[in-house]
């Protein structure tokens, strides 16, 4: 990233949104800070390929004489991905401040409100400051758990805690009230989805090339997710990634929820944070598998790792637009892996529609089972492909309806 830029995420009630900030530099003996914004609105976007499109492209906004914004637009759109250290979810505090002040959430707490304090000097938020003035603990996060200790620290947290619940909608009402997403050029918007894709597709081949080079040492999978029986698995939409989790009992899929909806998260954090109360089997059809207490207990704890797979990546964005061009321009490990997770989806709803259209009697079915099944003595579909596109994508905007995003 360029220096003194950074890419971060935001949880917000509108969702989690993608801006750059540049903490504070000295220019010509005085100090500034900012975020991509101009005048009186904060830019951000729902995703890294939307800022991307933007900052490629724009003209005026309060970056623009930034000392290193020269770098920026030729940055790839992973370079623009926020990492793990800059994802601030401030519409989890509520939750976060119910839990016990240890490390872990002392740390998390302090990393938000600071960034919430950086957007208050900058956005001119005088509430913001008022909240966060309103409990002596605020400040003291940064010296981490010592203060929060004993019975002085108690009581410390706990005035800290109630102005959470009392006054932090406030704090998420004035960002809101500044948030807004630009329009960003249709054209730059493409080409920055596709290189998305192409990173995805690449990480993906990456991390299957290792697994087979390691087929020889590992011949199971391993680690927590394994044991359990369960996998995290990433969903790429239009909106964005989604995590959730699915297992297979007597090779039936079961995901993440409830009576044909799969209850998905913006992040893997998110994920973690909702499975601490995921036990009702009346919403959730997974807490009948026999290791779902274990789930539940790690998410407790702070100990649940979520790491998604290559094989467990669904990329659904895209291949509409490679069916229109015909077999050779689908890559067949992103349709095979995108119409496993179409049939789970649809044979876990009991939906049989999923795999009537995939049937090869039909001619989306005959197109896919073209690619997933070459056979040099069978005849290739023929175009125009319009008819296989239009089927396509119904059963992506099917199983995306089955999508309950948190």
């Amino acid at each position: 990233m360029a220096q003194d830029i950074v890419p971060i995420e935001l949880g917000l009630t509108q969702g989690d949104l993608v801006t750059l900030w540049a903490p504070r530099w000295r220019e010509e003996g005085e100090e500034w800070e900012a975020f991509l914004g101009n005048e009186d609105d904060l830019y951000a976007f729902p995703d890294a390929p939307h800022l991307a499109a933007f900052v490629r492209t724009a003209e005026e906004h309060d970056l623009i004489d930034h000392p290193a914004w020269s770098v920026v637009p030729g940055l790839s759109v992973t370079d623009l991905m926020p990492d793990v250290d800059h994802q601030f979810d401030l519409v989890g505090v509520p939750e976060l401040v119910a839990e016990d002040p240890d490390t872990w959430v002392i740390g998390e707490l302090a990393d938000i409100v600071a960034i919430v304090r950086s957007l208050a000097d900058v956005c001119d938020l005088e509430k913001v400051h008022e909240v966060l003035d309103s409990a002596a603990g605020f400040d003291l996060l940064p010296q981490g758990t010592l203060p929060f200790t004993g019975r002085e620290g108690a009581e410390l947290w706990t005035d800290l805690a109630k102005v959470v619940a009392e006054r932090w909608d406030e704090v998420l009402d004035a960002l809101d009230a500044v948030v807004t997403t630009p329009e960003v050029d249709a054209a730059a918007l493409d080409a920055a989805q596709e290189e998305f894709e192409a990173a995805e597709l690449d990480k993906s081949d990456e991390d299957g090339a290792e697994d087979g080079a390691d087929a020889d040492e590992v011949e199971e999978p391993t680690g927590f997710w394994a044991e359990v029986g369960i996998d995290p698995i990433k969903i790429i939409t239009t909106e964005g990634e989604l995590y959730t989790l699915r297992c297979y009992l007597d090779d039936a899929p079961v995901f993440l929820g409830a009576k044909g909806r799969i209850d998905t998260f913006t992040s893997p954090r998110a994920l973690g944070r909702y499975l601490v109360d995921a036990g009702d089997p009346e919403t959730n059809d997974l807490a009948a598998v026999s290791t779902w207490s274990e789930v539940m207990l790690k998410a407790t704890d702070g100990d649940l790792d979520i790491e998604v797979s290559a094989d467990n990546t669904y990329v659904l964005t895209g291949l509409a637009d490679d069916i229109a061009e015909g077999p050779e321009a689908i890559d067949p490990s992103q349709l095979e892996l995108a119409v496993e997770l179409l049939e789970d989806a649809g044979d876990w709803a009991d939906d049989d529609s999923v795999r009537d259209a995939l049937n090869p009697s039909e001619s989306l079915g005959w197109l896919v089972s073209y690619v997933l099944r070459p056979d040099p003595n069978r005849l290739a579909p023929s175009p125009p492909f319009d008819a296989e596109v239009a089927a396509w994508r119904a059963l992506v905007a099917s199983v995306e309806a089955r999508l309950r995003t948190h």
